[in-house]
């Protein structure tokens, strides 16, 4: 088992680094939060570096890259701009790899250079008012015609839902007490007639706006479906695979960034004549931060090294989710006692990590239902 980074990795991650500098230094990650300014602008620049393109096929303009290798950029990107992270992860998770798994061949054709060249954001359009955890009570329908697709329903809680050129969409084709057995995934432009959008508040990851959804007879074109009619649910669990991997990611990214805060601080600051980090129960605190954070990072890129070698990882997605979410909890949690007041104020980033560390917990399949996958995997 070799867990050193190969040559092109290095290069890679460097280059990334030198671009989160140059493009998001901390001060503009807090600028653009405290306005609500997403970086849209730097998913091309990030198309240019081959960034978007590295997982994909050579034969639609990838790179032919593994997913490990993209596991490793997207730590870094969390680490030090999680929400160009998490933009980039709805271009090549949601977007590109959904459509590489279960797209069509002209749906492949007309949207995969867009998405290499990061012109294109993709939202998924799952939760509904009263289908959050379980996905298989969604409501929002689609009705065939003989020429079109015909949409109904709401969904909410989309993230980048306006700004996305397209929505993969859950909808069910099948009747409406068929369950799992009867959802379809479909692709939906952003400026499809029918479509209404409303923001929603809330309390963190202000670069990750998100949106309520409502569909009124949009009407689609037939090859708006993705994949197998009723088997969407099958495709879904596809995408959620590459999402719970880039968002354990991203998330252990941004663990590891809190460590290192918590870290400067204790160096930095004194109490009783003495630097903070002398003291033993902080560093037992930190200690077991940053330990957590490590273990978070092996499950990450193992799952990563599953995913592209197209191993079956069902209970490791889970698992990657839960432990990467969960830590990054735990972490921000601890900093901010050790950091106290001044990680209270607005000018430390600390209240940010903290804030925003809420969301991973639930979103994208809550914890409570990873633990329900891996119990199904474990055969309990």
């Amino acid at each position: 088992m070799d867990f050193s980074f190969s040559e092109e990795q290095r290069s890679i991650l460097l280059s990334v680094e030198r671009f989160l500098d140059q493009h998001l230094p901390p001060e503009e990650v807090r600028r653009r939060d405290n306005n609500g300014d997403p970086p849209y602008h730097l998913l091309p620049l990030l198309g240019d570096m081959g960034v978007l393109g590295l997982p994909f096929p050579k034969q639609y303009g990838g790179l032919g890259g593994n997913w490990l290798t993209m596991t490793l950029i997207q730590e870094k990107l969390g680490q030090k701009a999680a929400m160009l992270c998490s933009l980039a992860n709805r271009v090549v998770g949601f977007g590109g790899m959904s459509l590489i798994t279960y797209g069509s061949e002209e749906q492949k054709q007309k949207l995969m250079p867009g998405i290499i060249k990061g012109n294109l954001l993709f939202a998924l359009a799952l939760s509904e008012p009263n289908a959050g955890s379980d996905a298989a009570a969604l409501r929002t329908s689609a009705r065939r015609t003989k020429n079109n697709w015909i949409i109904n329903g709401q969904k909410t809680w989309i993230s980048d839902a306006d700004a996305a050129d397209y929505m993969i969409v859950a909808c069910r084709t099948g009747a409406p007490d068929s369950g799992a057995k009867g959802v379809s995934m479909f692709l939906i432009p952003r400026n499809a007639p029918g479509i209404t959008m409303t923001a929603l508040s809330k309390v963190g990851n202000n670069c990750l706006p998100s949106w309520d959804v409502v569909f009124d007879d949009t009407q689609l074109e037939l090859t708006a479906l993705m994949g197998e009619e009723n088997k969407g649910f099958k495709h879904l669990m596809a995408t959620l695979h590459y999402a719970r991997s880039s968002m354990a990611a991203n998330v252990t990214g941004q663990a590891q960034a809190v460590v290192d805060l918590v870290i400067a601080h204790a160096t930095e600051r004194e109490q009783f004549n003495q630097q903070l980090s002398k003291f033993q129960v902080i560093q037992h605190r930190i200690v077991d931060m940053q330990t957590a954070v490590d273990l978070s990072r092996l499950f990450s890129y193992r799952l990563g090294w599953l995913i592209g070698e197209n191993l079956p990882c069902r209970r490791e997605s889970a698992q990657a989710k839960l432990i990467a979410t969960e830590t990054l909890l735990d972490v921000t949690d601890k900093g901010m006692q050790i950091l106290a007041s001044a990680g209270y104020s607005t000018e430390n980033d600390m209240q940010r990590y903290w804030r925003d560390a809420r969301l991973y917990t639930f979103g994208e399949g809550s914890n409570e239902i990873q633990r329900n996958i891996i119990a199904k995997e474990l055969g309990l």
